[in-house]
Parts: structure tokens; sequence; C-alpha cells
């Protein structure tokens, strides 16, 4: 029944009943009061009758042969298409049992025989007033939902339209403050190094022109251990000289993964973006005192330029690479962490690091040693070019997984698996808009308890310019 049916519409009522004088009887009743009635004289009859017109209110009678009335009823509430149909019985018994027994197995109402028509017409018509609100209640709960649905999806746009700008200012700004001084030391580092040889320089030819240095010169040269120190300084300005190079890589990753200039479409190099966002994580994957070091294998296909809203794509993948290494680290909170010898054992029998071992468990297609038998917790970056002219980046982690009641919400707005304070609910609803409506891709998770999960994304190599 839909809430656009006239008042011309004749309601169809299916009177079920043994007995073909009870059947007339109610049949001429309600056909008298403009009701459309069908007869069945058992409940074989009458459930085929509610597959082929779904009626608006069915009068069932209890006693029947074969199948009685309450095993009908039991039927037409385990069927998807009948379940929602009000069913009143209707029996020569006044038993309080029976009437318990009908409302149990899913009866609205109970009418005893001998009939009373204005009584059986006003039970129906009470019954079709009130499947009438229940479908305008639901209709307005779905409404309800669905303007609820959009306004979190607005909330997630403008948070996310908000968070780009916002992360692009403060990246650029970062990158750039620390560009100009790092810029000063790296550039000047070479000069001093220079320096610093011409010196080491002009004290060895001190050392050949006067072999016979006074007791003062060589007590100063034992207290600094001048050796020692002009070999130390040579490494000391080697490493400064690696560690600005360092940090005007970082620099630069930061200006790649910002892209703050670059709001509209281009053709990018998918692993120029992936290493990108490793740098900016490489703080997380080096070992510390509450976990070892994450190794990341990288299993990069062949791709070519791929057209794309850069700087949101990065944020997809900085969000899926930080999922990856939280879910590692509760993984090593719960205890899963293999042991120092453990991994020793297997740094040492590791054959290569874009190579598994076989025998491993694996996430989708995808494989992994067993997590005790690990040297360090992993995280696989899988890319390659699917058949239908799409770019396919998958990221799996061993961590503890995820239960399956959980994966249908994780793209839900506002829903995090994470402790209260440690996530917004946000990364995974951003991340699917991004992926699903800016890219006209599609993003899944593919995960299992004790089996890791991976988040996979493929969008089109090339998109239309909105």
């Amino acid at each position: 029944m839909h809430l656009n049916q006239t008042n011309h519409y004749k309601r169809n009522i299916l009177v079920v009943d043994d007995t073909p004088d009870n059947l007339r009887l109610l049949s001429a009743m309600l056909t008298a009061q403009g009701f459309e009635v069908r007869k069945a004289l058992n409940g074989k009859m009458a459930l085929t009758a509610c597959q082929m017109v779904l009626p608006d209110v069915i009068l069932l009678d209890i006693k029947m042969p074969d199948m009685d009335g309450y095993q009908v009823c039991q039927q037409l509430k385990a069927d998807e298409k009948t379940c929602e149909v009000p069913v009143i019985f209707i029996s020569a018994l006044d038993d309080i049992v029976d009437k318990v027994k009908a409302f149990d197995v899913g009866g609205v109402d109970y009418i005893a025989k001998p009939f009373h028509g204005a009584e059986v017409v006003l039970r129906i018509e009470n019954q079709i007033n009130l499947r009438l609100l229940q479908v305008q209640l639901q209709e307005k709960n779905f409404l309800l939902q669905q303007a609820l649905d959009d306004l979190k999806a607005s909330q997630v746009k403008q948070i996310q339209s908000e968070k780009m700008v916002a992360l692009g200012q403060l990246v650029a700004g970062v990158a750039h403050e620390i560009n100009n001084p790092i810029s000063f030391i790296y550039g000047n580092l070479q000069y001093a190094g220079q320096y610093v040889q011409d010196l080491i320089n002009l004290i060895e030819a001190y050392q050949q022109e006067y072999p016979k240095a006074t007791s003062k010169i060589q007590q100063i040269a034992k207290d600094i251990d001048l050796n020692f120190m002009i070999t130390d300084l040579q490494n000391l300005i080697g490493a400064m000289y690696r560690g600005s190079d360092r940090i005007r890589e970082i620099v630069l990753a930061l200006q790649h993964f910002s892209r703050h200039d670059e709001a509209q479409m281009k053709r990018v190099n998918i692993h120029e973006d992936i290493e990108n966002t490793l740098v900016m994580l490489q703080h997380r994957l080096r070992e510390t005192a509450d976990h070892p070091a994450i190794v990341v294998v990288k299993d990069y296909g062949n791709l070519p330029l791929v057209t794309c809203y850069a700087s949101e794509l990065n944020q997809v993948l900085m969000h899926l690479l930080n999922n990856a290494i939280d879910a590692i680290e509760e993984g090593v909170g719960s205890g899963l962490a293999v042991s120092v010898a453990e991994r020793e054992w297997g740094v040492r029998n590791q054959s290569s690091e874009k190579e598994v071992g076989s025998g491993g468990w694996g996430v989708g297609n995808q494989s992994f040693t067993p997590y005790s038998l690990l040297p360090t917790p992993q995280i696989r970056i899988h890319t390659e070019l699917t058949g239908l002219n799409m770019v396919k980046i998958a990221i799996a982690d061993n961590g503890p997984g995820i239960e399956e009641s959980l994966r249908s919400r994780l793209f839900d707005p506002f829903f995090t698996t994470k402790p209260v304070g440690k996530g917004s609910g946000l990364g995974l609803s951003i991340s699917y808009q991004i992926i699903v409506q800016k890219h006209r891709g599609q993003i899944t998770c593919n995960s299992s308890v004790g089996k890791g999960a991976e988040f996979a994304i493929e969008i089109p190599i090339e998109q239309q310019e909105r």
C-alpha cells in the first residue's frame, strides 16, 4: 500500500476459511462496504493468493485442515513480501489461550464467530488506517534519515574543504619558513667543510715543518686528542651535510604533498606521491621503545601518469598509511608483536624487501608471512594497472584486523573504531568522498580479525574536468 492511493482505491481483503458458508457471508458483507474480496478455502491457497496479489488485510480462520491459521500466519510473517500485511484471526473459539497464541504468531486482532457486520468492518478499517499511518511514519523516517545523511555529507564536505585549505596553507608556510634557513645552512656547510680542511692542512704542514713542538703545544694536542678531533670533525661535517640534505628532501616532500597551488586536476606520478607521503611518515615507521620498526614492502607496478586532484589524493594516501600504522601499533599494544629474537632471526633469513615467503596468510590476493614469524610488522603497498584503464593502489597491514560487524560502517561520517580522543571518524568518510565522488573511483576494505586489513582504491587514469 502506498501513500498516493486515493479514496477510490478498493482495499483488497483476503478471507481464508475452510467453511464455504463463512466465506460467502464475509464476502457479501465486505463487498457491500466497498472492499474487494478474495477467498481461499485453505492455508496453501491463501499463501499462493498473497504471492499473486498482496492484500491490504487478511481475515484468517484458525481451525483449518492440513495447515491451521497459526501456521499460515507464521509463514506469512517469515516472508519479506507478506510480513507487513495485517492478519486478523477469526474463530468460533473464545479461549484466552487461542487469543494469546494468535498475537504471539503475529496476528494484530481477533474476531469471534458469529460475525457482527459493523464490528468486522470497523476492525478492518482500523487495521488499514494503522497500516497507512505506519507506512507514513516509515516514509517520514526515511526522509528524516535521508536529510540527516545529507547533512552529515555536507558537514564532511565542508570540513574536508576547510581542512584542505588549512593544511595546504600550513604545509606551504612551514615548508617556506624551513626552506630559507636550511638552504642557508646547506649552502654554507660546503664552505665550512672546505675551511676545516684548510685548517687541517695547515696543522699538518706545521707538524712537518716543526716536528719538535714546544711542551705547551704538545700538552694542548694531548688534551684535545688532536688526531681523533681531526678525524671526528670531518665526520661531523659529513653528518651535518647529510642531515641538511635530508631536511631539504623533507621540505620538498612537504611542498609536493600539499600541492598548495594545484587545486585543479593534473597528471602526476602516483609512486612519487606515495614516496613523498612515506617521507612524511618516517618518524612513525622507525623503531621506538614501544614498538619495532615497521617494514614498508613496495610492490609497484608499471603505471602511467594519472590525472587527478593531487593534493586530495595525497590526503587519502596519508590517511590510509596512518591507519595502517595505527593498526600495527594497536596489535603491538595487544601483545601481538614478535620477540626480539624472532625478529633478528627473521632479518637474517629475509630474502628481499620485495618478496614475501610462501605459505603466508593473505589479505585479498596479497600474501604475508605469518605474523608470529615476521621480522617486524609490515605494511605492503601494491600498485597495478587494471584492465579497465584504472589504477589500483592497495595498502595492507598485518595488524589485528577489523571485525566484520564494523566493516560496513567504516566509511560512515563520524564513525571510528579508535578509542575516544584518537579518531574523529572523518578520515575514511573524507577519503570515500575524494575517491568515489570526486575521482569517480572506488575504495574498499578487505579484512578479518587476526589477519590484518587491506584498503584498496581505484581511480581512472583520466578524469573529465568538472
